[in-house]
């Protein structure tokens, strides 16, 4: 068992830590009490060519594998989590459903603009009535002639005002009380599709969060993505590949916690002494490291076997549920050790737990990893 990172791996580390703590880490405070998207930092991203990372070079991609996007994923969230979520979906929710089971033409016009930066990558699941239970999907698309006419709302879709096209579920067929739903891509500038990014949120504030209404979006029927009425299975893939993501985003604001909180502890006196005299500090330190350590491992195990074409669902889902359980874990004990300075703003570790919640709750909440995980082992 070899858990030594490749040459080219190594490269991808050194390159996106660099990048992060001088492009990514010194405005992330700002731009989070400023709301503010960090587009200039990624038009630099699509500049060292790591907006197309895991796919083909045909496409404007890197054809680097799903570790070195775990690895990009984590540094960019150790800086920022707003930016690390961005890169997340833009590549495992915008790009990946695409590179799976779009047409050689559909990759060409819309893969290609994901990987070049030119578009970020947004895929449309949620809806008001259809969080943890995606079947209850209600948007539909009708047939028209050669077209689709798609009615219907979404919500908390992340990076839609800056998408060019994204794809979303919706009902084509009805059989009884059974739907069939497809995944459709869908241009945003479409007559009838709006884009609404008026939420106000706990944590993420420099990430793009959105709710789509379509009245009457018409798309020809050849933007059908994959096979008509396999929408379900293909969102069920493509969020396996999204909860590695949130496995390592999870690693890397845990990460950033525990840095800053050791550093505190180490500057900080009390009694005489620095924090991390007290032996109390140091098995909350030991215990973060332990456990950072671990969900990494988790990661990068569930990364390697997508890599190898092995099936990883149930290794998905246990990375995204242990990552992101201590992430809060480790946030929330970063600020203790932080004391009363842990809750202002300007030591940045309330920014880290007010991020690191999101983790639990999107691409399935910890119950719903729980259910996935029972399923594999055979309950």
């Amino acid at each position: 068992m070899n858990f030594d990172l490749t040459t080219e791996q190594q490269m991808i580390l050194r390159t996106i830590r660099e990048f992060s703590d001088a492009e990514v880490a010194p405005g992330a405070e700002k731009r989070d009490k400023e709301k503010a998207f960090p587009i200039e930092v990624f038009k630099k991203l699509a500049d060292l060519g790591m907006m197309g990372l895991p796919f083909s070079e045909e496409y404007g991609g890197a054809g680097a594998d799903t570790v070195s996007f775990a690895i990009v994923t984590e540094e960019l969230s150790r800086a920022c989590g707003s930016t690390g979520i961005t890169y997340s979906a833009h590549i495992s929710l915008g790009g990946a459903p695409i590179n799976l089971f779009g047409t050689e033409e559909q990759k060409q016009k819309y893969l290609t603009p994901i990987c070049t930066g030119e578009s970020f990558g947004a895929f449309g699941l949620t809806e008001p009535n259809a969080g943890s239970d995606a079947g209850g999907t209600q948007t539909e698309a009708k047939t028209d002639g050669n077209d689709f006419v798609i009615n219907g709302n979404k919500c908390y879709i992340t990076n839609a005002s800056y998408a060019n096209h994204l794809a979303l579920t919706a009902i084509t067929g009805r059989d009884g009380q059974q739907k069939e739903i497809s995944a459709i891509i869908v241009p945003t500038d479409a007559d009838g599709f709006k884009v609404i990014d008026n939420y106000e949120k706990m944590g993420l504030h420099a990430s793009n969060t959105t709710e789509l209404v379509l009245e009457d979006v018409r798309v020809p029927q050849e933007n059908l993505l994959g096979k008509r009425g396999e929408g379900f299975k293909q969102f069920l893939v493509t969020l396996d590949g999204g909860r590695i993501g949130i496995g390592a985003m999870a690693v890397g604001i845990a990460q950033a916690a525990y840095e800053k909180a050791l550093a505190y502890a180490k500057e900080r006196k009390q009694f005489g002494k620095s924090l991390s005299h007290f032996q109390a500090i140091q098995f909350k330190l030991a215990d973060m490291a332990m456990k950072i350590e671990l969900a990494r491992t988790m990661v990068y195990k569930a990364a390697w076997l997508k890599d190898q074409g092995r099936p990883f669902t149930k290794e998905a889902s246990m990375c995204k549920l242990y990552a992101s359980e201590i992430c809060m874990e480790v946030t929330n004990q970063a600020v203790q050790i932080h004391g009363g300075y842990g809750y202002m703003r300007e030591y940045h570790v309330e920014r880290f737990m007010r991020d690191a919640k999101l983790l639990e709750i999107g691409e399935g909440t910890s119950e719903v990893q729980r259910m996935v995980i029972a399923r594999t082992i055979g309950c």
